[in-house]
């Protein structure tokens, strides 16, 4: 797995790299689910032939569903149904955001989302186990991973608390690690972590999701960037929204008339495309919902709906969602096809908002 990571070129420095090399992965998976072509989910357990292939593999591992304890259970009999609500991240862009951190020796880490623990197995082997507090909402995840940090001579400060809030006992921190996604950055980050410190997250946003890095200044004040790599994690428990599939249900019998459009669902909708970071900045808390034959949807809590099928496009609702989008294209050639990394981010008590190149740029975008 390791050299995987190094020869995809991704940014192991020799003390991140050491980490990799000497946390074994499996200890922290002794389970882990599997997704099927028809969506349910196998587990697979420590018992099954093909355990050490699958948590070896470059991949994320998802270890819970639903938030209930009792679907593991459920799936000893059979692949079951549900929504994943806690994994083991994939290593690739554990090493991403862990580099994205720039650790010193010495340095004390606020991680939220313990997990499985895998991820605080490696910073306490950075920086110490002393150095390393990591919280999760759910009791049963923290306790887990208190279970196996120990198993691996590990015993940094892990407890069951609401990640939203960070945690003051044992502020302030040099770095703040979110690994699950956020709509909004948590004033409690700024106010934990030390002045000249970094937060390294990712946003709760299925259209322009991604990494931030930002830096507080030690007054509830804090600019960052948004960085090149693309991340996208489960919500912070506090910030999860509903679901695209029942948005979209609510309006299947919705209808309009069609028109054609030049903006294909690919370009809108794809992460690889450079276009999607920026069509997230104009559309919001807008989900995508892809059926069968093609057909995309988008759709807002607020009833607003599009439905895109071989170039054309029907749209109803209080807002016009793929009229939006196209706007937005012409605006993002207008400034000539500015990539994710070249947008920055401003957080403080007044609100949170993007800006293109430099914070006093005269476009700006809010966050929430």
């Amino acid at each position: 797995m390791v050299d995987e990571l190094v020869d995809e070129g991704l940014p192991l420095d020799p003390g991140w790299r050491a980490a990799f090399e000497a946390v074994p992965r499996h200890v922290f998976l002794p389970w882990l689910f599997e997704q099927l072509d028809n969506g349910s989910w196998k587990l697979i357990t420590d018992s099954d032939p093909e355990w050490l292939r699958s948590v070896y593999r470059n991949r994320v591992a998802v270890t819970q569903l639903d938030g209930d304890e009792s679907r593991r259970e459920s799936a000893l009999a059979g692949p079951v149904h549900g929504t994943p609500t806690c994994s083991s991240s994939e290593p690739a862009i554990m090493a991403i955001m862990l580099a994205a951190l720039d650790v010193c020796t010495g340095n004390s880490v606020l991680e939220i989302g313990a997990g499985t623990g895998y991820n605080a197995a490696l910073m306490c082997h950075r920086l110490g186990e002393h150095r390393v507090t990591t919280v999760d909402v759910d009791p049963a995840n923290a306790a887990r991973a208190a279970e196996h940090l120990a198993a691996c001579g590990f015993h940094p400060t892990c407890i069951a608390a609401d990640g939203a809030r960070g945690y003051p006992v044992n502020a302030p921190y040099d770095r703040v690690l979110g690994t699950c996604s956020v709509s909004t950055i948590p004033l409690a980050w700024l106010e934990q972590t030390a002045p000249g410190g970094h937060i390294v997250t990712t946003l709760n946003r299925q259209l322009g999701a991604g990494l931030v890095k930002l830096t507080p200044d030690g007054e509830r004040r804090a600019t960052g960037r948004v960085l090149a790599e693309d991340g996208r994690f489960m919500p912070l428990r506090a910030h999860r929204g509903p679901k695209a599939s029942d948005l979209v249900d609510r309006l299947r019998g919705a209808q309009a008339r069609q028109r054609p459009t030049d903006l294909s669902a690919t370009r809108l909708l794809r992460p690889a495309e450079r276009f999607e970071f920026f069509a997230g900045l104009s559309l919001p808390h807008v989900m995508a919902w892809s059926g069968a034959h093609g057909e995309t949807w988008l759709a807002h809590p607020d009833g607003s709906w599009a439905r895109y099928s071989h170039h054309s496009v029907r749209q109803g609702g209080p807002r016009q969602l793929w009229s939006i989008a196209e706007g937005a294209h012409e605006e993002w050639l207008a400034l000539e096809r500015p990539p994710r990394e070249r947008f920055g981010l401003t957080v403080s008590p007044a609100g949170q908002e993007f800006w293109l190149d430099r914070p006093d740029s005269p476009h700006r975008w809010p966050l929430d």
